[in-house]
């Protein structure tokens, strides 16, 4: 076991997809206990809830309707049940969001995928996210203690003060951005300042190019990527296998066509959507406008739950077209209306002074008047008219697009 955090991240997985469900009623049950989503889930049975089919039938909560819904009814938007003193801190970020963090022991799920990039208890962490309002600071704050860790609240900035801890400390770890790794390294090197006892990293919050890893790792820091956000806190996490991400535990992943609550097949390109099973502070299907995909068998590193290709892109692709807005849902309700068809991209163009627009759509075999027909069903939707370019099966690429904007 020392190289796992605990026995449940190489349980079966078919083992952790029935516990997963049969503690999914219950949390249903808590977060209808709130206003909004007694509101949004009403007529909904919890116990019928047992299975990822079952669960795909729930509407999506999509995180860009946070900041409104917050706004309308604050400081939760009414998702949220118990008073706020029966939380720990209260944080916003920006939009606004506001988001509370439970009072249990690691509450954003972090100290496992610390525990992945080699971090131990007994380690001295160098913790540069900013503390200020925003819970990115104490996502990672909060993850290391849990860990077992003691943690420097250095916040980001202030390179020289930083040398201070670091000299005085001795952190053998760092989280942080990325970036703020590079400027740390690369400032102490011009300025003679010894930070060699950092000899691993968990970094998030920007991308991470491989020649940036490359450049990090030569410097003698073995680095490895999460991806979490402030309402959720950690969500996956990469491995000693480096071969993807790995999905936190305690949480339901679905991956669904953009603009739908409807699951994509298995490896292709689609909306992140997560449900968790905190049952102090439960979200269900909470899409995140973030793409990503799986990928197929579980870890070489022995972790056996879902694996993901870390971010792909933004799933909330709206564009204004003609001054009209255009968004994936109708890209997706043309796509209802035609069973028949595979994948669809709306290509928006400019010809000469004037907005352009071009469906594509995959169709298995040319039917007569299926051109003129969806031709229809585009400014049906939309309200604007648009060529139609009919392509074969599977032509498509598999990057979770349904709207480019090239112009």
């Amino acid at each position: 076991m020392t190289n796992h955090y605990d026995a449940i991240e190489t349980r079966e997985p078919a083992n952790r997809e029935v516990e997963l469900f049969a503690r999914l009623p219950d949390i249903l049950r808590k977060a209808m206990a709130a206003p909004a989503y007694a509101e949004r889930l009403r007529g909904i049975d919890p116990a019928s809830v047992t299975s990822r089919a079952a669960l795909a039938r729930l509407p999506v909560l999509r995180k860009s309707e946070l900041p409104a819904l917050h706004r309308a009814t604050p400081p939760f938007g009414g998702f949220v049940a118990g008073p706020l003193g029966s939380f720990g801190r209260l944080f916003t970020s920006p939009g606004p969001i506001f988001e509370p963090e439970p009072v249990h022991a690691d509450p954003w799920r972090g100290a496992r995928a610390l525990f992945a990039a080699g971090f131990r208890p007994g380690d001295v962490v160098l913790n540069t996210f900013s503390y200020h309002l925003t819970p990115g600071g104490f996502i990672f704050d909060a993850s290391a203690r849990a860990l077992g860790c003691a943690v420097i609240p250095a916040g980001p900035g202030n390179t020289e003060q930083q040398f201070e801890l670091i000299e005085a400390y001795r952190p053998a770890g760092y989280s942080g951005t990325p970036d703020f790794l590079k400027i740390l390294l690369d400032a102490a090197l011009a300025a003679g300042r010894d930070v060699s006892s950092i000899k691993r990293a968990l970094v998030s919050g920007a991308a991470f190019p491989k020649s940036l890893q490359d450049e990090v790792r030569a410097r003698g820091v073995d680095a490895y990527q999460a991806f979490g956000t402030a309402d959720l806190g950690m969500i996956a996490f990469e491995t000693p296998a480096r071969d993807g991400m790995v999905v936190n535990e305690d949480l339901i992943m679905e991956i669904v066509r953009p603009g739908t609550g409807d699951p994509v097949a298995p490896g292709d390109v689609g909306e992140i959507v997560v449900t968790s099973l905190d049952p102090h502070h439960p979200w269900i299907r909470l899409a995140l406008g973030d793409l990503t995909a799986t990928l197929p068998g579980t870890s070489p590193c022995g972790r056996t739950n879902m694996r993901i290709k870390g971010w792909m892109g933004r799933a909330d692709q709206t564009t204004k077209v003609k001054g009209m807005f255009v968004r994936p849902e109708q890209i997706a309700e043309i796509g209802k209306r035609h069973p028949e068809l595979g994948r669809l991209r709306l290509v928006v163009t400019r010809a000469g002074e004037s907005d352009l627009m071009t469906l594509q759509a995959e169709a298995a075999t040319l039917a007569a008047n299926l051109e003129s027909e969806l031709g229809a069903t585009l400014r049906a939707v939309t309200k604007l008219g648009g060529n139609i370019e009919l392509v074969g099966a599977g032509s498509l690429p598999n990057d979770g697009k349904v709207i480019s904007d090239e112009r």
